[in-house]
């Protein structure tokens, strides 16, 4: 009946009337699953201390329940839109969530840190999925026409969750208990399994599938190979054997993928919609932007709370205007993609990001709390704008029947290219952070000129000795906040290579993309049954 129903708002290349209204409820429903799944990412990154202290381990084993979700929900994202075709998307949706849910639970139940990683990695089962399913979602119930508009409302949960977390997460630690962060799940992932199953509208489905193990197991060794070795390559050296054998294994495997899907008849994730050049484009300008969007979400706390001395709430409590000022604009970017494409609204946006990017490296350890605020907000006009029209972009290009593959392999890049923005960014923090140190060492010294008014000005407070060793810890705060300065430079470089590519995904091109695509698809070149 449901099928039904959808099929008669269908056209033959599978994609929704343009009449079709918008259906603003379920819509909501896929942004609540969404934005759940983001928070949680994000709200464990402040617990880390809390952690360390209450299972009494170091942060290299701590560490593991970030790392361990990061590599759970990197593995299971290639065969998410295969599996959605074959069984829909709405039920894939609903496990997804319960998964979540139940993972959710279990984490706040844990009573070892062992055990907290495996169930952090039961999680990231379906929070992995969640974020493919809820694309795949949104371009099964909204006419092309006015995907920009829905994936707004979707761009809410993407852009505000990863800086709502960090204030949430602080509050629920400063306040109450670290159980609390995974636990504050439960209600809300039971009352979103409800949801989904009562209001979702079912995708039609492909029993026929078979699944592909070969490239399941390629891609999974893949995913986890590349985000593992960038998730711990800073402290076991880049050039450390196990980090190269991860980079190169991984590497292969990919390889080995691509050339295996491509001689399949329904492969995991067709490999051929890149030979989409707008697609392409998009992804990797996708991939550029996302890199840089950890220039704030990832560095910025570091100065703020490890240099600057704010409570972790303090510190969330930063970004929260920035995080506003996304999801108000979020919206408005795919109202604007609606009327006049992805050219004006990002390359607008990018410009604005990139500036502001590099103004940043004006923050130091004397900057005003209010003014780290204001800087945010106008770095957040430039990402909110130009963020969500990069990424539908592509995805506009697609035959609907092929949105859920395309859906997870960009989902895989949004994933590899943040862990490998964080990876790039603090390489380039501490190699800085070493020359600045070396410099600042030679010449403020307690017998140079700037260093003996230093320590003289000290000395009256606290003696000659505590005043030295006080100079030396001002040397190695000042000298970390130059090496953040400096990759905020670098990040500003990153998202000014996006800029560019915005040429390719002017309205006229991404039309003519789409008709392309249509037409190939429908004389069977992407090898359907």
């Amino acid at each position: 009946m449901e099928e039904a129903l959808i099929g008669s708002n269908v056209m033959p290349n599978g994609e929704l009337h343009s009449d079709t209204p918008l259906p603003l409820v379920p819509l909501l429903v896929v942004v609540i699953g969404a934005f759940m799944a983001i928070l949680d990412s994000s709200i464990v990154n402040v617990a880390i201390p809390k952690l360390m202290a209450v299972f009494s381990v170091g942060a290299d084993k701590i560490e593991w329940v970030s790392t361990g979700y990061l590599l759970g929900s990197g593995v299971v994202v290639p065969p998410t839109g295969f599996l959605a075709d074959r069984v829909g998307m709405k039920k894939m949706y609903a496990f997804a969530l319960a998964v979540f849910t139940v993972g959710s639970a279990l984490c706040g139940l844990a009573w070892s840190d062992s055990i907290l990683i495996a169930f952090r990695i039961l999680q990231a089962v379906g929070g992995g999925m969640i974020m493919p399913l809820s694309m795949g979602l949104m371009y099964s119930m909204v006419p092309r026409e006015k995907i920009g508009m829905a994936l707004g409302l979707w761009g809410i949960a993407a852009a505000a969750a990863p800086s709502i977390g960090p204030t949430l997460g602080g509050y629920l630690v400063d306040r109450f208990s670290w159980r609390l962060i995974f636990t504050i799940n439960v209600p809300v992932g039971v009352f979103a399994v409800i949801l989904v199953l009562l209001i979702l509208p079912e995708s039609p489905t492909r029993p026929h599938l078979q699944f592909d193990w070969p490239g399941f197991l390629l891609a999974a060794w893949g995913a986890f190979a590349i985000l593992y070795a960038l998730s711990e390559g800073q402290d076991k050296g880049w050039t450390s054997l196990p980090i190269v054998v991860f980079f190169v294994t991984g590497g292969f495997a990919f390889l080995l993928f691509a050339l295996w899907e491509l001689r399949q008849p329904e492969p995991m994730i067709d490999i051929r919609l890149l030979r989409n050049g707008v697609f392409t484009i998009s992804l990797v300008a996708t991939a550029l932007v996302t890199m840089g969007l950890f220039s704030a979400l990832y560095l910025l706390p570091l100065l703020v709370q490890n240099l600057m001395g704010y409570t972790p709430l303090q510190s969330g409590l930063v970004t929260l205007p920035m995080a506003l000022t996304m999801g108000v604009l979020m919206p408005v970017s795919g109202r604007l993609f609606d009327r006049v494409g992805a050219f004006w609204p990002a390359i607008t946006g990018l410009t604005v990001a990139a500036v502001v990017t590099y103004r940043m490296h004006t923050l130091g350890l004397l900057s005003s709390y209010h003014g780290i605020q204001v800087i945010l907000v106008f770095w957040a006009l430039g990402v909110g704008l130009a963020m969500m029209p990069i990424g539908t972009a592509g995805m506009y290009t697609i035959p609907g029947p092929l949105v859920n593959r395309a859906a997870a392999l960009s989902s895989l890049v949004r994933q590899i290219s943040a862990s490998m923005g964080i990876a790039y960014l603090v390489y380039v923090m501490m190699k800085r952070e070493i020359y600045h140190y070396n410099w600042l060492g030679a010449t403020l010294t307690a017998t140079s000129g700037a260093g003996m008014k230093v320590v003289n000005g000290l000395s009256a407070y606290f003696g000659h000795e505590t005043a030295v060793g006080l100079l030396s810890e001002i040397t190695v705060r000042q000298a970390t906040a130059l090496g953040i300065d400096d990759a905020f430079v670098t990040a500003s470089i990153i998202i000014a290579v996006a800029i560019p590519l915005m040429f390719f995904l002017t309205k006229g091109r991404v039309d003519a993309a789409r008709a392309r695509e249509a037409a190939a698809f429908q004389n069977g070149e992407f090898g359907r049954n």
